[in-house]
Parts: C-alpha cells; structure tokens; sequence
C-alpha cells in the first residue's frame, strides 16, 4: 500500500479481535519503530512491548478516561523518553509512536494512542507514575504514551479530506 493510502485509510480502532498477533507482525514493528525518525539522530527512546493479558488489564486503568480499550488489544507498545538525552525527546518519541500506527495498518492491524505524559490516574498520582510502578520503569524515563494494537473488530472507513482543512496550507506566507 502506497503511504498515502495508509494516511487516507487508518483510523483509530478502540475494540479489538481476541487474536494474537504473529510473530512476524511484531517483529516488523519492532523494526519500525526503531528506524523511526531521530532529531540529530540521538533516539532517547525505549520501548516496551507488553503483550501479557493481566498487565493490559492493570494498564488499562492508567487513566480515568481513554485507555480501558486497551484491556482488548493484544499488544501495547509503551512508548518511553530519556529527557536527560534531549529536549525534544517528546517530539522523538511521538514520531516513533506515529510509525508505529502506520505499519500496524500497513499490516491489517488497528491501532490508538493512549496519551500518558501529563495525565492523570488519581487525585494523587499521574498516569506515569501508575505505569512506572507496574512495569518498573526507572524514573528518569518518561512515559510518553502507549499504543493499543491488535486485529480491528469494527469497521471504519477512512476520514474524508474537507475543503476547510486546505485553507490550513499557505504558499510562501501566512
């Protein structure tokens, strides 16, 4: 499939098959996200792939609103940042979550970003330091999110480009 194909057809997919994913599958993930594009090339990334049932489930509930879907998925990719390495590790890590999207779609997989960085569990912990505690990340990295993947049980169809999202491109100046 063409790249713009994936970008015209990937949605995100919130309910999953009850289906493992192959093993090849996941390795040309894994492939993907590590080729993923670097600011100066410094990759202050890690990547958890989490495939175990009882740690989506506990992962699930990182946040109050937009990560239960993921208690359905049969992969979740952690997505962490070493902010020591760079300040744009954020952006780093975005892109890395942003390849993994689309090759899961260039696989026939779904997939959801379940954002993490500045959300909270409680009233008294973030969804970070919730994830941190489950998986037993050090605290010098960052959680910037996780991906939700797996065989899509529903159905979506591709978001049409509107005529008002064209005004959002100038030429040459604003």
């Amino acid at each position: 499939m063409e790249m713009i194909d994936l970008l015209r057809t990937r949605r995100s997919i919130r309910v999953f098959q009850d289906k493992s994913l192959e093993t090849e599958k996941v390795e040309i993930l894994r492939e993907a996200i590590l080729r993923s594009p670097s600011s100066r090339n410094v990759r202050p990334w890690h990547f958890i792939f989490v495939d175990d049932r009882e740690c989506l489930e506990k992962l699930a509930g990182s946040k109050p609103h937009g990560s239960a879907f993921l208690e359905g998925a049969s992969l979740g990719i952690v997505v962490l940042g070493d902010e020591s390495e760079t300040d744009v590790w954020v952006e780093d890590c975005s892109i890395a979550s942003f390849v993994a999207h689309v090759t899961a779609h260039s696989l026939g997989l779904g997939s959801c970003w379940i954002q993490i960085r500045n959300r909270k569990h409680s009233d008294h912990d973030t969804a970070e330091e919730y994830i941190q505690g489950i998986l037993g990340i050090p605290d010098y990295m960052r959680v910037e999110s996780i991906i939700a993947i797996g065989y899509p049980a529903e159905k979506k169809e591709g978001v049409v480009l509107q005529e008002s999202e064209l005004a959002k491109i100038s030429l040459n100046r604003y």
